[in-house]
C-alpha cells in the first residue's frame, strides 16, 4: 500500500509539472491597415531595454550609439509630418536638432507589447511616453511625447512620435 501511495504521488507530481501554462492574456488589440483586429499581448523586457538605451543615448546627444541601434533601412514618422528615411539621414537630423533645440528626454514609462501579423511574423513594439525640454530661441519649452517603436533583432526597426505641447499653468 505504501508503494501504492507513493508510485501515485510520484505521478501526479509529474502531471502537475507538466501541465502547461494558461495562455497568455491579451492586453487589447491592434488595427491593421485592413481594418483587421490582431490581438496584443504584453511584449519582451529585452525591446524597452533597447529603447531605453536609445533614448538615453539620445540625451547624451551620442549619435554613435544611435546609429548602433538604428536597423538601416529604420523609418521615422515625426510629430510635424516629418518622414525620416534610412539611419544617414536620421544621423543628420539629430545633428541638427541637437544642436538648434538642446533636447533632453525625461522618461514617464516604457509598456512592451507584442502580436503575430498576418504572415505568422511576431512583431514587437515598445510604447513610451516622455517629457522633452527643448531650447526654441533661448527659451526653455517643454512638450509631451509619446513612443511607438518597432524592435526587431535589437535594432530600432521604425518609430512614431507623437506630441503636444505641455499645458501653460495658470498663475
Amino acid at each position: 500500500m505504501k508503494k501504492l501511495v507513493l508510485f501515485m504521488s510520484v505521478i501526479f507530481t509529474v502531471i502537475a509539472c507538466q501541465t502547461p501554462q494558461a495562455e497568455k492574456q491579451p492586453i487589447g488589440f491592434d488595427i491593421s491597415e485592413e481594418g483587421v483586429e490582431r490581438m496584443l499581448y504584453g511584449g519582451s523586457m529585452s525591446t524597452v531595454e533597447v529603447w531605453k538605451s536609445y533614448i538615453k543615448a539620445h540625451n547624451e546627444n551620442d549619435l554613435e550609439a544611435i546609429r548602433s541601434l538604428n536597423a538601416d533601412s529604420i523609418k521615422i514618422w515625426g510629430p510635424r509630418g516629418e518622414l525620416i528615411k534610412g539611419t544617414n539621414a536620421h544621423i543628420e537630423f539629430l545633428s541638427n536638432w541637437f544642436s538648434a533645440n538642446a533636447p533632453s528626454w525625461d522618461s514617464n514609462y516604457f509598456i512592451a507589447n507584442a502580436y503575430t501579423d498576418q504572415s505568422g511574423a511576431l512583431r514587437e513594439w515598445v510604447t513610451s511616453g516622455h517629457d522633452v525640454t527643448l531650447t526654441v530661441e533661448g527659451n526653455k519649452i517643454k512638450v509631451n511625447q509619446v513612443h511607438d517603436a518597432l524592435i526587431s533583432d535589437g535594432k530600432v526597426q521604425m518609430f512614431y512620435v507623437y506630441e503636444r505641447a505641455e499645458p501653460v499653468s495658470a498663475k
